[in-house]
């Protein structure tokens, strides 16, 4: 029987041509298997409703053609709801731009280089909100008085004039003293892509994490971020849309940013990984104790950007639309846009809930174990790091005779993971661990 060995899908995400250490990308445009432009119009109907079901288990077998990737994405995680129309949505689209254009011109208004073009990598004020006069600082922000920095000098900024003046707000100053980090993460965000080769792309990215510190004032900006949000950008063209996909991405995620003095949020999905492994693998879970390493900090990579350095580029956007379409819940949209609606609905359908068809794979596991509301089911990118754990239990129990050891052996993963399995291998273990969870 002849099967198509697919197209490769490099031409979507050019590789600068002196980057040749790049892992190679293994995602391959298949027919019959990836998410075709056509079945995905085939499944509107003429006046816009989607039968999301139609595509959740194709995106599982092959993914999504990389041409309409980005609008596939704002579905599956939760931009729009299937059950609208073309109509409802693109007045959702009009509205959030000018929501994201608000933002935008508050944030440009406080510090001018938002919306500029322009980006900086210095920082510009001190905690006290008194404007910083270093003269690498003035060059940034001042092209009007001294020489703006050159294109490929990581874009600079353009402040009009070191127009800052003492800032008494402390929401402000808490924003301003994130603005350089943020810079300082986006010239090392994704640098091998031919796409950040253009100023206006890198600003774009700079623009959408300083927006999104401003409004998310509990979490703010964080490094990892600008991992998570740089692929909406290559996918959506449009800078608000880049923006609102992002800040969905983040409802997930953002939990994992929050830090307190003592913890960061990320080492509850850490010690599930520990509970999860315990389970699954309890000779791997004892030696890793032994080693100390029973608070599993070493993943802590792969569940904050969920593999992006483990993976090519174009195989973790295929790893993470596998994700989202095993995990998709019908209900996202509107308990993102209208919780109380969201949870009356929970409440009124006991019994009988949501139509399982319109679930993703995993979402139906969990729903068929009787997942409480109260509970949040776990995110299949803990089974993910749990899998990556189990197949090379051998080797980490033979070889790791320290932290470092561990390091080192997962470390050795990247570019030669197979996101697809990586995918089986993690439903394989949910399945595996409910069954042994119940038994306890």
């Amino acid at each position: 029987m002849w099967r198509d060995p697919g197209t490769p899908a490099d031409s979507y995400y050019q590789v600068r041509p002196e980057c040749t250490d790049v892992p190679k990308t293994r995602f391959k445009i298949k027919s019959g298997k990836t998410l075709s432009v056509r079945k995905w119009q085939a499944a509107f109907t003429p006046e816009g409703y989607l039968d999301i079901s139609k595509t959740l288990s194709r995106i599982h077998r092959g993914g999504v053609h990389p041409s309409i990737r980005g609008e596939v994405w704002e579905f599956l995680l939760g931009c729009y709801d299937p059950q609208s129309t073309f109509e409802e949505r693109e007045q959702i689209r009009q509205r959030r731009r000018m929501q994201y254009a608000r933002w935008k011109e508050e944030c440009g208004q406080m510090f001018p280089v938002v919306g500029s073009g322009r980006f900086i990598t210095a920082p510009v004020i001190t905690e006290d909100g008194q404007p910083i006069q270093d003269p690498l600082v003035l060059l940034e922000s001042n092209p009007d008085k001294g020489e703006a920095l050159p294109p490929d000098d990581n874009g600079g900024a353009n402040v009009r004039g070191n127009g800052l003046e003492t800032v008494k707000d402390k929401k402000a100053i808490q924003w301003m003293l994130t603005l350089h980090q943020i810079g300082l993460d986006v010239v090392r965000t994704d640098r091998t892509l031919v796409f950040y080769e253009k100023q206006e792309n890198l600003s774009k990215l700079w623009d959408i994490l300083a927006v999104y510190a401003w409004i998310d004032t509990d979490v703010g900006y964080c490094q990892g971020m600008s991992d998570l949000c740089s692929p909406m950008i290559i996918l959506l063209e449009d800078e608000a849309d880049a923006f609102w996909c992002f800040e969905r991405l983040m409802r997930r995620l953002r939990g994992n940013f929050r830090c307190t003095d003592s913890s960061v949020g990320v080492e509850a999905q850490l010690s599930n990984l520990a509970a999860i492994t315990q389970v699954i693998d309890p000779k791997l879970h004892q030696h890793l104790e032994t080693l100390g390493g029973g608070d599993y900090l070493f993943a802590f990579r792969m569940l904050m950007v969920l593999f992006r350095r483990e993976f090519s580029f174009g195989d973790s956007l295929y790893l993470w639309e596998m994700m989202w379409a095993l995990e998709y819940d019908p209900d996202l949209f509107l308990l993102y846009e209208e919780p109380e609606s969201a949870s009356e609905k929970a409440e009124g359908s006991k019994g009988k809930a949501k139509s399982r068809r319109q679930c993703g794979k995993y979402e139906r596991e969990n729903m068929k174990n009787g997942a409480k509301n109260s509970e949040a089911p776990l995110p299949i990118s803990i089974f993910l790091v749990a899998s990556v754990l189990k197949d090379k239990s051998t080797k980490l129990l033979q070889e790791a005779r320290g932290l470092d050891d561990v390091v080192k052996i997962l470390n050795d993963i990247t570019g030669n993971l197979d996101a697809r399995k990586a995918c089986t291998g993690a439903m394989k273990l949910h399945k595996k661990y409910l069954k042994k969870a119940k038994k306890t």
